[in-house]
């Protein structure tokens, strides 16, 4: 199962090196210029660089761990992203 999401801001870059490098404590990860990915228990995200915005495509065996890594993103990056006040999170299933 899969599902993606945009998060945007112009702090991208910033939040990308931010996640790696806190999930890498714990978790499998894997980081280069534009893409980082972490292989938690539950799932994995890739996360990409793009124009203004950072891509988040999760994925996991099954719904539970699908909404377990979401969260993990989810709460991690509104942690590192206070100041921006963004809105919630738009999941859309991949096909």
């Amino acid at each position: 199962m899969e599902a993606t999401t945009r998060f945007e801001t112009t702090n991208s870059e910033k939040y990308l090196q931010q996640l790696c490098k806190h999930f890498a404590h714990k978790v499998d990860v894997t980081l280069s210029d534009t893409q980082g990915e972490c292989r938690f228990s539950c799932g994995s995200s890739i996360l990409t660089l793009v124009d203004g915005a950072l891509d988040i495509r999760v994925s996991a065996e099954d719904e539970a761990g699908l909404t377990d890594t979401k969260a993990v993103i989810e709460d991690h990056l509104l942690r590192f992203a206070f100041r921006e006040a963004p809105p919630p999170f738009t999941w859309q299933a991949v096909t």
